[in-house]
């Protein structure tokens, strides 16, 4: 069946994530950085409508494919959308050889307890109906972590266990998104003691259930490696965080066993009035960074 190969794929080959899931909060800035001014478009509309013309045009790059993007996290108008006449989920696994995944949250709460926890996700149930039979694989859903905060981590934590349970119970895959922040005043504290928290409802999953984390690349390098060799994880794969290409890439490369699920610092670079070939050179030269960062390790 294909969703045992897209499993295979997920667990072990070689590769790094493509997350192309900017939502309604995050696109206006995603536009700015691809050349598209806030001026250039009225309403929600025109602005999904630039934001998917910019994914259909690096998802039908020539260096987008399954050879070293094993995978690709989409916004839910991204997935209900078409490259030419094929729906989007369609076109990344039959035509391209990647898997597709989904964003379910609906953004953050207002911090509390050094923590944001998801806002309730209405509808989620009919949500993951619908995507399982578009073909997407799996799910993502994100909070975030400020501060070291014994209680609020492990809120955030028992928050994405409880919700992936859900997801898992629909026949999809969940990547959890605990996203230590960058500019928190004390990352590696917050680090480990979300690592103790993990590692806590890991140990508790069914012995039949995996998810896959998705984690700031941690100050420590290879400390989530009690992670990559949980029985409970599929994978571990890293998010950039703000950090540039390059830096991203330098500390991932010395994390063993961990991969990229890169969104800014993958589209970095890239503007809309560039030329197909440019574009086309931009994108292959940070596919290949990442990916080199992926599997190539320090």
């Amino acid at each position: 069946m294909p969703d045992r190969v897209m499993d295979a794929q997920m667990s072990a080959k070689p590769g790094f994530i493509a997350a192309l899931d900017q939502s309604g909060g995050s696109t206006p800035g995603a536009l700015r950085l691809y050349g598209i001014p806030d001026s250039a478009y009225s309403g929600d509309d025109e602005m999904f409508a630039l934001m998917h013309a910019m994914r259909v045009r690096v998802m039908t790059a020539p260096a987008f494919t399954g050879e070293k993007i094993i995978a690709t996290i989409l916004f839910e108008l991204t997935m209900d959308g078409t490259v030419g006449d094929t729906p989007v989920p369609t076109f990344l696994w039959k035509d391209r050889g990647i898997v597709p995944f989904l964003k379910v949250d609906k953004g953050l709460e207002d911090e509390r307890d050094g923590v944001n926890l998801m806002k309730a996700i209405p509808g989620l149930d009919a949500l993951l109906a619908r995507a399982s039979g578009l073909g997407i694989f799996g799910t993502k859903m994100r909070s975030t972590v400020r501060l070291p905060s014994i209680s609020g981590i492990a809120a955030i934590v028992d928050q994405q266990f409880e919700l992936a349970a859900q997801i898992a119970d629909r026949g999809l895959m969940p990547i959890l998104e605990p996203e230590v922040l960058i500019k928190s005043p004390d990352k590696a504290a917050a680090e480990a003691l979300l690592l103790a928290a993990l590692v806590r409802q890991l140990d508790a999953l069914p012995a039949n259930r995996r998810v896959i984390l998705k984690l700031t690349i941690p100050d420590v390098p290879n400390l989530y490696e009690p992670l990559i060799q949980h029985e409970g994880v599929a994978r571990v794969v890293a998010l950039s965080g703000g950090y540039s290409r390059d830096e991203a890439c330098e500390r991932l490369s010395h994390d063993r066993g961990m991969i990229a699920s890169f969104s800014r610092a993958l589209l970095q670079g890239l503007t809309h009035d560039m030329s197909d070939a440019a574009f086309n050179a931009e994108l292959k030269h940070s596919i290949d960074e990442i990916y080199t960062a992926s599997t190539v390790k320090s």
